[in-house]
């Protein structure tokens, strides 16, 4: 195909691209113990008004919210090019219902929520933190009293000993097979370790392993193996102070009935009343940048007269990769990235003064995506 063909149908894609792409699917769910504020987050979070109710399994069926990742540089770029609308990232957030001690047995249909929990490429666990007679605990008990690092380890034995569960059924399986076709012993090998190790009390993401170990113990889909981040839920004067760590992780301290708040005012309401709190951000503004960094994601960006966009990749993801992210068809017929950085894009005025300067580079297949990057990809089918 001539240049002049090739260059045609790379113009229309960058038109079109918006209408035919796809987005990486991604989803955190949001545990935790009954009546710790999590679906009180999640109507924050997502605006969505989810169910919230004093009493446990208020939510039984897992609700699901599109969340903006917030990036300055965003507006940044369109401040540039103008562009008719500006398309942050996104990252999915999920409403699991409370767990309670004795889920992985079934308890109060523990095992459907450990379904949902795993149907999740990460974990944000609601702790509780705030003071409250009149919210109940557990079943049959109200009380002030808060506990957090105890709240945690209840989840999180929840968590591994439904882990073990799932080892417990795979491990035969696995040794019959692995008689058979040997380039399955990695994976029993490490099966075996993580069942010792889960027996131990620990989390399967904690067992040392080698880069291929790990890979193979993907393939067990333990709940464990998921990156996880705490979320306290503080009162409102505890907001700014800093916390102990739960199982090495510091939570990140939001009061979700201030962020209840703060998502039904105004713009220029939310920063008066974030001003008066001494705060910067929303607490979760912290939170969806948080999550997005937890799952090992970057963003790159396009920027034309239709939009500013940015897109996720993993980090780490290869220019055909990133290509994917936008159309199956940029993957599959990659010729070469024409890529800009970030700040030389702003520095230069957009991408008629980062050519101008030099600065625009034509990259191949093994190109690593760095973050911020600003992309037009050459492709043909």
């Amino acid at each position: 195909m001539d240049a002049v063909t090739i260059a045609r149908r790379v113009t229309t894609a960058r038109c079109r691209h918006t209408l035919r792409g796809y987005v990486v699917s991604l989803s955190i769910g949001i545990v935790g113990l009954p009546n710790v504020g999590k679906s009180t987050l999640f109507t924050a979070l997502t605006k969505k008004g989810g169910l919230a109710a004093n009493y446990p399994f208020a939510t039984i069926d897992p609700n699901v919210g599109i969340v903006n990742v917030p990036d300055d540089r965003l507006q940044k770029l369109a401040d540039i090019v103008n562009p008719g609308r500006i398309v942050p990232a996104t990252v999915e957030f999920v409403d699991i219902a409370g767990l309670v001690k004795g889920a992985n047995e079934g308890e109060g249909l523990g095992n459907q929520f450990l379904a949902n929990i795993r149907e999740t490429d990460a974990i944000c666990e609601v702790v509780r933190y705030f003071k409250d007679p009149n919210v109940m605990r557990e079943v049959g008990r109200m009380g002030d009293f808060v506990d957090p690092a105890a709240d945690a380890d209840t989840i999180m034995t929840e968590l591994i000993l439904a882990d073990l569960q799932t080892l417990e059924k795979q491990l035969p399986k696995l040794e019959k097979e692995a008689k058979r076709d040997h380039e399955l012993m990695p994976k029993l090998e490490v099966a075996k370790r993580l069942t010792a190790w889960l027996n131990e009390g620990n989390r399967a993401a904690t067992l040392e392993m080698t880069p291929e170990e790990r890979a193979a113990a993907k393939g067990l889909f333990l709940l464990t193996m998921k990156p996880i981040l705490y979320v306290a839920n503080v009162d409102e004067d505890m907001l700014g102070q800093e916390l102990e760590p739960i199982d090495g992780v510091t939570p990140i301290a939001i009061c979700a009935k201030v962020e209840a708040e703060l998502s039904e005012l105004d713009p220029e309401e939310a920063a008066e009343y974030l001003e008066t709190l001494g705060l910067e951000r929303p607490g979760l503004e912290v939170l969806a940048q948080a999550a997005y960094k937890l799952l090992g994601l970057q963003s790159f960006f396009t920027a034309g007269e239709m939009e500013v966009k940015a897109w996720t990749v993993r980090q780490g993801a290869t220019a055909p990769q990133a290509a994917g992210v936008i159309h199956s068809d940029f993957e599959r017929g990659f010729i070469k990235a024409e890529v800009i950085s970030y700040d030389d894009y702003v520095e230069l005025g957009g991408e008629a003064g980062a050519r101008a300067a030099g600065r625009l580079r034509m990259e191949g297949k093994d190109y690593v995506m760095a973050d911020g990057d600003v992309v037009h990809f050459r492709f043909n089918v």
